[in-house]
Order: structure tokens, then C-alpha cells, then sequence
């Protein structure tokens, strides 16, 4: 299913946001902070309504779906994500079933989110008692037990160790649907996204292939750094070095 933002504005905060992502495509927004990149998602995912433009799911104008219709094509996991009470985990991603309905099937699929994300020896665990790289994994899990056709990611690798934050993108990246992720690891971004698109005070400034857009030019504007960009020996994705934009080259 695509995703499309068109003009989407919020007062102070977006100034026109353009953006599509077709089925499929993993899509990264990088951009430094207060740029507008979670205020982008809350709009995607109905926690905020814009003032102004649109957000288009399958085609449709987001708010002519009813919520529910819209939680049965579209996941998110969002910076704010929490549990209140000390659910075990296995009820915690149940609750991804939710949109759904309860079926038959909804254990099989709570146990396959868990053993996807690595989480499957947390199933009878206290949410609140985990760690919080054990609790993001969980809550990635809830997001894939809802069995979306678009998953929106806001900093997904937040807390996790390098070896789960690349387990979890590439897991991402093989679930062959659309995703729009919010990362703020520009190396991560340009090693698991089809396509970058950089916010820079409520704008798109720049779309494209990770090697178009993550250049020493768009970096030092945006960023403020002095970008050293080199091929990853093994994948050839553009990797970068930074240095302050001050420091002697």
C-alpha cells in the first residue's frame, strides 16, 4: 500500500511537506531536531491532525477512513510508546490483534512477532520489568502482530545495542511492506532505506537515493558538519565521517 503526504502543514512546525512512498519501499525522513520529523508521523498516524494538506493511504484521504479501518493497514511505534501496567509481555503484542478482532489464529501470530524480533524467551516476562532495549523489541513486535500493509517507525533502533539495531532494520526491511521511519543515524538510514528524505525546518529540502542525498554539500547546509563520505567494502552504500563545519580540514 503507498503512503502520500501532500502540503502538509502544522502551524509553526510544517511548512508544506511532500513526500511519497510506494508499496514496498522502506523511506527514512533524517533531519536535525525540531526539523519536524515526528510531527510528520503523529499526522501519518492520526495523533495530530495537521492544519493544512493531506496524508493519502492506498489512495484514500486518511480521514475518511474510520480509525479503526485505518489501525487494520497502518502500525506505528512512536517515541512515546508505553505500557502503565505490568501486562506480561505475550499480552502486551497481543494487543497489535486489537484492530483485528479476536481469531483463532491471534496466538500463532503474537509468538511469530516475538521469535522475529529475538523476544521469544520474554513471552511470560512483566513489561516493566524488562530493560529498555528489551522493551523497544517488544513494542516492535506489537507493531508487527497487527499485520500492517504500512509501518511507521519513529526511531525504532532507539536503546538497542548495534547488533539488535541491525537486526531490527533488516528484519524491517524483509517485511516487504511500505515503511516510513523516522532515524536519526544517518548510516543506518543510508544502509536500510530505498529512499532519504531530509526535513530541515518544516521542509523537504532534498528526496532521493541514499547516495544523492547524503552529500557533503546537503550535509553541511542541513547538518552543520562537514561531511567525509566512503563506500562500505562490503554492501557499497555511502557511509559518512563527520567533522565540526569549523574544524580545519
Amino acid at each position: 500500500m503507498d503512503l502520500e503526504l501532500r502540503a502538509l502543514a502544522v502551524d509553526g512546525i510544517l511548512r508544506g511537506v511532500d513526500l511519497t512512498a510506494g508499496r514496498g519501499e522502506v523511506h527514512g525522513i533524517v533531519g536535525p531536531n525540531g526539523s519536524g520529523k515526528s510531527t510528520t508521523l503523529r499526522c501519518v498516524y492520526r495523533a495530530l491532525v495537521p492544519h493544512g494538506g493531506v496524508v493519502r493511504l492506498g489512495g484514500r484521504d486518511i480521514t475518511s477512513l474510520k480509525v479503526r479501518d485505518t489501525a487494520r493497514d497502518l502500525a506505528a511505534l512512536t517515541q512515546d510508546s508505553h505500557v502503565e501496567f505490568d501486562f506480561t509481555v505475550t499480552e502486551v503484542v497481543a494487543m497489535g490483534r486489537l484492530p483485528h478482532g479476536a481469531g483463532p489464529g491471534d496466538d500463532a501470530v503474537v509468538r511469530d512477532a516475538l521469535s522475529r524480533v529475538g523476544a521469544a524467551h520474554l513471552a511470560h516476562r512483566g513489561f516493566l520489568t524488562l530493560s529498555g532495549g528489551e522493551r523497544q523489541r517488544v513494542l516492535i513486535a506489537r507493531a508487527l502482530a497487527q499485520q500492517p500493509k504500512v509501518l511507521v517507525l519513529d526511531e525504532p533502533t532507539n536503546h538497542l545495542d548495534i547488533s539488535h539495531q541491525l537486526a531490527v532494520l533488516a528484519l524491517v526491511r524483509g517485511l516487504g511492506v511500505t515503511v516510513l521511519a523516522v532515524l536519526h543515524d544517518l548510516n543506518l538510514a543510508a544502509a536500510h532505506c530505498d529512499r532519504l528524505h531530509v526535513l530541515d525546518r518544516g521542509r523537504v529540502v532534498r528526496s532521493g537515493g541514499p547516495a544523492d542525498v547524503l552529500t557533503p554539500e546537503v550535509l553541511a547546509e542541513v547538518f552543520r558538519v562537514r561531511a567525509h563520505v566512503v563506500a562500505h567494502p562490503t554492501s557499497g552504500v555511502p557511509q559518512l565521517l563527520f567533522d565540526h563545519l569549523e574544524a580545519t580540514p
